[in-house]
C-alpha cells in the first residue's frame, strides 16, 4: 500500500511540475517562416492576394481534395474572402482585412471548432535573387493545459508553412 501511495504522490508532483512549467510557456503561438522566391512581389501578390489562387499552392487544399470552398467579397485584396468546409480539416473562414500591395497582406482566420481567431500575415520585400516571402501566423493558445501541445503543433504548422511556400515558388515557376 506504501508503495501504491508514494507512486500516487509521485504522479501527483509530476502534475503539478508540468503545470508549473505550462504557466512559463507562451499563452500565443507564432509559426513564421520565409524564402527567397524567384518572382517580383507583384507576380507573387497575384497568387497571394485573390482567395481563388490559394488552392494552386495551399498544403490544406491538397491534403483534403473534397473540401468545400466558397467565396465572397472582392475577386483580390482588401475584403476579399474564402471559407472552407472539410471532414477532415474542420470549418473556418480567411479575411483579408490589411492590404499594401505588393508588399504586405494580412488576414484574419476563423475556425469554427474549437472557436478560435488567428492573425496570418504576407510580407514581400524584394530581395537579390527575387522576393523574399515572410508566412507568419499567430494565435492564442487557450488553457494552460494546452500549452504543452501547442508546442508541438507550432512545428507541424511550421512544416506546413514551409511546404506552401515551395510551392508557391513552384506555381510561380510554371507560371
Amino acid at each position: 500500500m506504501a508503495r501504491l501511495t508514494n507512486l500516487l504522490k509521485s504522479m501527483a508532483a509530476l502534475l503539478v511540475l508540468l503545470v508549473l512549467v505550462a504557466q512559463t510557456l507562451p499563452d500565443r503561438q507564432r509559426v513564421e517562416r520565409s524564402r527567397v522566391i524567384d518572382a517580383t512581389p507583384v507576380q507573387l501578390w497575384a497568387l497571394l492576394a485573390a482567395p481563388r489562387q490559394w488552392s494552386r499552392w495551399s498544403p490544406w487544399h491538397a491534403r483534403d481534395p473534397q473540401m468545400r470552398l466558397g467565396y465572397s467579397g472582392p475577386a483580390s485584396g482588401l475584403g476579399a474572402q474564402w471559407s472552407w468546409a472539410s471532414d477532415t480539416l474542420g470549418r473556418g473562414q480567411v479575411r483579408f482585412d490589411e492590404v499594401q500591395p505588393p508588399s504586405r497582406l494580412g488576414y484574419a482566420v476563423t475556425f469554427d471548432d474549437p472557436a478560435l481567431t488567428a492573425r496570418g500575415e504576407f510580407l514581400l520585400e524584394a530581395v537579390a535573387g527575387g522576393t523574399r516571402v515572410t508566412w507568419s501566423l499567430e494565435s492564442p493558445v487557450g488553457s494552460v493545459l494546452l500549452r504543452w501541445p501547442a508546442l508541438v503543433a507550432n512545428a507541424r504548422l511550421g512544416r506546413d508553412v514551409e511546404a506552401a511556400l515551395a510551392r508557391l515558388a513552384e506555381v510561380v515557376r510554371q507560371s
